[in-house]
């Protein structure tokens, strides 16, 4: 299985993930690693990315999950998938690909973001975010106010999941 966790910038996805993955066993990968250098500094100067620019990163992340399935293993995807385009590359198997929306308040994301450091995503880019976000139908949407150790157990739980023995 793979699990997406979706949501905008500062919304917990990478330290949800990580977390997730540990409890489950399961891989963990950042969608921001597979950026390219030029999409990447576009971001750290607050320039939104296009389209264009995202298709290429989104058919690296499309492989990958692809590949997760193929061999069986469990992963845990942090990548903002804001548009419902976006999603559709990545839902390669709506059985075995979930996605969780990670959602807050306007206040609580640019609070994450203003208090983060050492991330090229400038915290301007938050109102194009949430601006380009298209809530997801087919999403399992969770509220990231708690822990994040409460936000996971509530993702396994509403997912039925299971921790391994």
């Amino acid at each position: 299985m793979v699990i997406i966790l979706m949501g905008v910038s500062g919304a917990g996805k990478t330290t949800v993930g990580l977390r997730l993955a540990e409890v489950l066993g399961w891989r963990f990968r950042d969608a921001d690693e597979f950026h390219s250098p030029e999409s990447v500094a576009k971001m750290a100067v607050g320039e939104p990315l296009s389209d264009e620019d995202r298709w290429p990163w989104l058919e690296r992340l499309r492989a990958m999950v692809e590949e997760a399935l193929e061999e069986g293993e469990g992963l845990v995807l942090a990548c903002s998938a804001l548009k419902r385009a976006y999603r559709e590359r990545l839902l390669v198997d709506a059985e075995r690909v979930k996605l969780v929306l990670l959602r807050g308040s306007r206040e609580l994301i640019a609070r994450r973001l203003a208090e983060r450091r050492g991330h090229f995503m400038s915290a301007r880019l938050l109102e194009s975010q949430l601006a380009a976000l298209e809530p997801p139908e087919e999403a399992l949407v969770v509220e990231v106010e708690e822990t994040p150790d409460a936000v996971v157990a509530g993702i396994i739980a509403r997912l039925g999941l299971r921790r391994p023995s």
